[in-house]
């Protein structure tokens, strides 16, 4: 079994947010699941659906703030034990080169 969640996590009302959501990307890490963040939110692979419930619950009430906006997608595989990685691989198989497009910045700071 693999469960998959898309979680966004965001303090409502505020102009910066990166240091909310840090809060609750490191909420994470007290679970057993994979996790990659992105700009607009964080891929999670987990065992199980209870275990992404709770990670990503805990990343919710990591962010503190008046009012927290969440949203989760889940794609729970009951019979089926895949990475996530290869549903990637599938669709770069497909377009016969990497799913990606762009350039990296450099970071600063």
């Amino acid at each position: 079994m693999t469960t998959y969640g898309f979680l966004s996590v965001a303090p409502t009302g505020k102009d910066e947010m990166a240091e909310d959501v840090a809060d609750a990307v490191a909420a994470l890490d007290d679970f057993d699941v994979e996790y990659e963040t992105t700009p607009m939110g964080t891929t999670i692979e987990a065992p199980d659906a209870e275990t992404l419930f709770e990670a990503c619950l805990a990343a919710h009430e990591a962010v503190d703030a008046d009012r927290v906006g969440t949203f989760l997608k889940v794609d729970d595989k009951r019979t089926v034990d895949e990475p996530a990685s290869e549903k990637v691989r599938a669709v770069e198989d497909v377009l016969g080169r990497e799913a990606k497009k762009g350039r990296e910045e450099p970071r600063q700071g």
